[in-house]
């Protein structure tokens, strides 16, 4: 390896386009980007890797690519030389190699599936000196037809077991690969690989939004995928910063921003990390919050004293309130609705846990609520709230037509 230290900035899961409880993110987006934009300059990164999960969905938004694009531009004009990005199982592959041509002229390298010639996806970035000083295995979210064909009559344990099988045999034949480029070259440039997968042992949080990614129960890869001759391993998928298997070398940097209420006091953070004689030195760098999320749970003191509190603050707030008090409030959403007058708070979610409870009460021991229909669900609020049988029908007619409503929405956004 070079005597000059290599800085290779690590990040995944943007999730660009992804809202919150139907409350757009995009100011928080642009926000992150020109922070990691800076932090390219800070702290002279070459190398940037995007570890999969670029956008929400496989139809991101015009304003979504639009941050983008503007983004990589942005990057093409800073000092650092390369950037990788990798598709996530969130992500359309063909959609993000359609500019795969035109990117690479900017030193800007997409993988969105795996080629049919695993050499093409070992990717050897040259310094301004036009000498080898990285190999990376770009390696991005290998769905089930990447890398495994159908067997009539086998069960859901033998597929994943295959599937487990196939992702295993893929990183060491790449890692193979990468072995004789790197002898090809005199200055043995170190070898990094990315991956987008669920390793065993990771750790989620409730409501993250994380997927499984294979069914059925086979479907955590072990660290001993990860072939001994990568100096780093970046990998995406989980949005916890964390680890795998207690090996620095292989770590998931997690989502920039908190996906949800259930990561609202989580430190987001991204990699940092300096390759030099062949030693690996990590930095995690913290990443400011851009927009303050919180979680109220608790009985109706503690929710009202709480708002009081954030009733003080300047800039926007977004509130998620679960309430499972003792008492039964039937006009929890006005009493909070009074607290937050004239206030930065948003509340973006109520929970009222004691009239779902009331609710489940009639039913059957074994009936949950997600087995009752809407309409099912409103006859039950109906009586919950003791409604007089004369006010009935005209409430459950306006109720028809504001789901009537949604479905046609549903169905004109499709």
């Amino acid at each position: 390896m070079s005597a000059t230290p290599l800085n290779i900035l690590h990040t995944s899961d943007w999730h660009l386009g992804r809202s919150l409880y139907g409350k757009r993110r995009y100011q928080e987006f642009e926000d992150f980007l020109h922070w990691l934009l800076t932090q390219l300059h800070e702290h002279h990164v070459d190398v940037l890797l995007i570890a999969g999960d670029i956008f929400d969905t496989t139809t991101p938004s015009n304003k979504a690519q639009e941050l983008y694009y503007h983004f990589l531009q942005q990057v093409a004009q800073s000092p650092c030389r390369h950037v990788v990005i990798i598709a996530g199982n969130h992500d359309s592959p063909s959609f993000l190699e359609a500019p795969k041509s035109l990117l690479k002229a900017l030193r800007i390298h997409v993988v969105g599936s795996p080629s049919s010639a695993i050499e093409d996806d070992v990717l050897v970035l040259f310094d301004e000196h036009q000498q080898a000083e990285l190999i990376v295995c770009a390696v991005p979210y290998l769905r089930d037809k990447d890398i495994r064909t159908t067997q009539a009559g086998e069960s859901p344990d033998e597929k994943n077991q295959q599937l487990l099988q196939n992702i295993h045999a893929h990183y060491h034949a790449i890692a193979a690969q990468a072995e004789q480029i790197q002898a090809q070259h005199a200055s043995h440039p170190p070898i990094i690989a990315t991956g987008h997968l669920f390793a065993t042992g990771g750790q989620t949080i409730d409501g993250d939004g994380v997927r499984e990614l294979y069914v059925g129960s086979l479907n955590r890869v072990p660290a001993s995928a990860f072939s001994p001759v990568f100096s780093y391993v970046a990998l995406g998928h989980l949005h916890v910063p964390q680890m795998v298997a207690q090996d620095p070398r292989i770590r998931y940097s997690g989502s920039p921003l908190p996906m949800g209420f259930g990561e609202a006091t989580q430190q987001k953070s991204l990699c940092l990390v300096r390759l030099q004689d062949q030693q690996v030195e990590l930095t995690l760098l913290p990443i400011p919050v851009f927009q303050k999320l919180v979680s109220i749970r608790g009985d109706w003191p503690h929710i009202q004293s709480t708002l009081q509190q954030l009733s003080t603050a300047t800039d926007a707030v977004w509130v998620e309130i679960i309430y499972d008090g003792e008492d039964l409030i039937g006009n929890l959403r006005e009493r909070i609705d009074d607290c937050i007058h004239n206030t930065t708070i948003d509340v973006l979610r109520v929970q009222n846990q004691r009239v779902i409870e009331r609710l489940l009460q009639r039913t059957h021991q074994t009936e949950t609520l997600e087995e009752m229909s809407v309409t099912e669900v409103f006859e039950r609020c109906l009586s919950a709230h003791d409604i007089p049988e004369e006010q009935r029908p005209v409430l459950r007619e306006h109720y028809q037509h504001i789901v009537q409503s949604l479905e046609d929405s549903d169905n004109r956004s499709v």
